[in-house]
């Protein structure tokens, strides 16, 4: 029955950790530059909303200008609708006065210079008669002519009040479409703000998320790192122990057998450098792999040779020893480290 390797194998490797790191320092990159274009970005619309404004304090002010020249208008309408109001009751009272003359000239029938000549009782009397037809002719002349005036003053009143209203219109017109202008001016620089500064808060959410992945990455990559190193050590130690062994045998070239060691922490069932690049001589918790204890030892193979409870790290130090001597069957079962082959133990 073939044993479950007791191995921390599942862990990327150190190669494949600075690949990730590499990704993950591209893809920072790239997000960093992505947020710096969108702050610029927004930084230019901050601008332009500040020009717009500007402007919009200068169309406000336009606007209230705008206004004041309506209300001069206005009362200029107001003041010419009373002017033609008179005018037109002048008019009227003209050609009343023009009409009565005329009804009155044709009821008494108008005298001619003849008709006085013969009818008149003297010089003096003859006279007043031609004083009174020439007075009468000035009156219907003097109707006449501001009867004319009156009504010319109406037109002219009248084409007056036509182009002030036509001025009130124009300005009413220019007034809203300014509004108008900028309320839409200002509605979509405002979007475009919103959406960018969306955009920029997506980008920094994800750089974070992303920087987090690199400071877990280095951390891993330390871990893994510090491991390699401690490996090294273990290998050093134990090629020194070799060569002790071998010189203990007389140096007949027969290699020493491998057994269980002594350490720091005390006596071990299998050699120190492979409990110390296992496990650092430590009763640790389960890897990514599920190995635990001193020996990082698989949940299966712990249950295959005789081991109590779900996994190593729960056992005493004593129990794990014992089990993990029988896997060790000395030194036939070295293969089930893979620490074992880093230190140079096979």
């Amino acid at each position: 029955l073939a044993l479950v390797p007791i191995t921390s194998s599942a862990d990327p490797s150190l190669g494949q950790l600075h690949s990730q790191l590499g990704t993950v320092q591209a893809h920072e990159s790239s997000l960093a530059a992505s947020i710096t274009s969108l702050s610029g970005l927004i930084s230019s619309l901050d601008s332009q909303i500040a020009l717009v404004e500007s402007r919009e304090a200068q169309v406000r002010a336009d606007l209230a200008a705008d206004r004041a020249k309506l209300a001069v208008v206005q009362r200029a309408l107001t003041r010419e609708r009373q002017l033609l109001a008179l005018l037109k009751a002048r008019l009227a009272r003209a050609r009343m006065l023009l009409s009565r003359q005329l009804v009155s000239n044709y009821e008494q029938s108008k005298p001619n210079l003849v008709s006085v000549v013969l009818e008149s009782n003297g010089f003096t009397d003859l006279l007043d008669k031609i004083t009174y037809l020439k007075d009468a002719q000035q009156q219907q002349q003097a109707i006449i002519a501001i009867t004319m005036q009156a009504k010319a003053r109406a037109d002219a009143a009248a084409a007056h009040l036509a182009a002030l209203q036509a001025t009130d219109r124009q300005i009413t017109s220019e007034t809203a479409s300014r509004v108008r202008a900028l309320a839409g001016m200002n509605m979509l620089l405002h979007a475009k703000e919103g959406a960018l500064q969306e955009a920029r808060s997506a980008k920094q959410n994800a750089l974070s998320a992303t920087q987090a992945r690199g400071a877990a990455l280095r951390a891993e990559i330390g871990r893994v790192e510090a491991a390699q190193a401690a490996a090294e050590r273990a290998a050093a130690l134990a090629a020194q122990q070799q060569a002790a062994a071998n010189s203990s045998v007389g140096g007949s070239g027969s290699p020493a057998a491998v057994g269980p060691t002594y350490g720091p922490s005390g006596g071990w069932a299998i050699p120190y450098a492979i409990v110390l690049c296992e496990s650092g001589g430590q009763n640790l918790t389960p890897n990514s792999a599920g190995a635990s204890g001193y020996y990082q030892i698989m949940p299966a193979t712990w249950k295959l040779f005789g081991g109590g409870g779900p996994a190593a790290y729960l056992a005493s130090k004593g129990e794990q020893d014992a089990v993990a001597s029988r896997i060790w069957n000395g030194g036939a079962g070295a293969s089930n480290w893979v620490c074992a082959g880093i230190v140079g133990i096979h």
